[in-house]
């Protein structure tokens, strides 16, 4: 048996983040796989076998061994020992694509220059809503959901969805999944979800379904008429723009995201303060039936 205390305090950088990877694969995942270390790290077999035997030394009631996945599963008491996964650490690095976060360098910054960020309100699930969420969508399962809306008309708290992929709008993060009450595809805010419970049924409507997931559109934004030539000549430059016209490619479904994080004046007349909506909308008619939301 390892010693859990001193082994902690010796681990090298390179192999506590793989430890951290496998925490995160088998609570958020699920599963965790040899195979699932190998493609993240680089690394061999071999010694994707070797972190895998060496984090059941230090944590034995973590990880149980699941012969029909070929990998192991996290156990009822399953304790985080060397990952953070709280969702405000987790959802960025999904984003991003990261296997591991935490550097031992702590708070200094390693390239010498200081870097901050807005202190906006979190608008997070819980950590257990969020495993249930990306179980869901990598297994292709349906969930049963707990969720407040702030429209009238979606009274019903319960419903049940399949969710296909998570969206990152840089103010929230949203599901989205197709709705058996609505019967149609559309963007469930994570923090409103307050209760998520995985089902035995499988998925029915695949991604490929969702048109508007599947389907781009292009933006064309140009700045807003009402700013002086100069303002104007500079945001062309800003957003590295030829000519006037800025160009933006995105999924139908995430057009009046843009739009709203951009801070792009939809009303007809371009009426809002330019020094605040800096940009309008040249393509109105082509896009607005993918956002009406969005549009004023």
């Amino acid at each position: 048996m390892v010693s859990a205390k001193k082994t902690l305090n010796d681990i090298k950088w390179g192999s506590r983040q793989r430890l951290q990877f496998i925490e995160m694969m088998a609570y958020y995942t699920g599963v965790v796989t040899r195979t699932d270390i190998v493609n993240a790290f680089g690394i061999s077999d071999a010694a994707a076998t070797k972190d895998l035997n060496f984090y059941s030394q230090l944590a034995p009631a973590n990880l149980i061994y699941k012969h029909a996945v070929f990998g192991f599963v996290p156990g009822d008491a399953f304790r985080e020992l060397f990952a953070d996964l709280s969702p405000a650490v987790v959802l960025p690095m999904l984003a991003a694509n990261l296997p591991a976060t935490g550097s031992p360098t702590g708070a200094n910054p390693i390239y010498g220059i200081s870097v901050d960020s807005l202190p906006l309100p979190s608008r997070l699930p819980s950590k257990t809503v969020l495993a249930q969420l990306v179980r869901a969508i990598r297994t292709r399962r349906k969930l049963t959901i707990k969720y407040h809306s702030l429209s009238d008309r979606e009274s019903k708290s319960t419903r049940i969805i399949e969710p296909h992929s998570l969206i990152n709008t840089g103010l929230r993060w949203h599901v989205r999944a197709y709705s058996e009450e609505t019967y149609d595809f559309r963007d469930f805010v994570l923090s409103r979800i307050i209760d998520a419970q995985l089902r035995d049924d499988g998925a029915e409507s695949s991604v490929l379904y969702d048109d508007d997931w599947m389907e781009t559109v292009t933006l064309q934004l140009t700045p807003h008429p009402n700013l002086t030539k100069a303002k104007r000549e500079s945001l062309v430059i800003d957003y590295g723009a030829r000519g006037e016209v800025i160009e933006l490619t995105t999924r139908r479904a995430l057009v009046g995201y843009v739009l709203q994080r951009l801070a792009v004046d939809t009303s007809v007349d371009h009426s809002l303060n330019p020094n605040a909506y800096q940009l309008i909308v040249m393509n109105r008619e082509e896009i607005e039936p993918f956002a009406g939301w969005a549009f004023q």
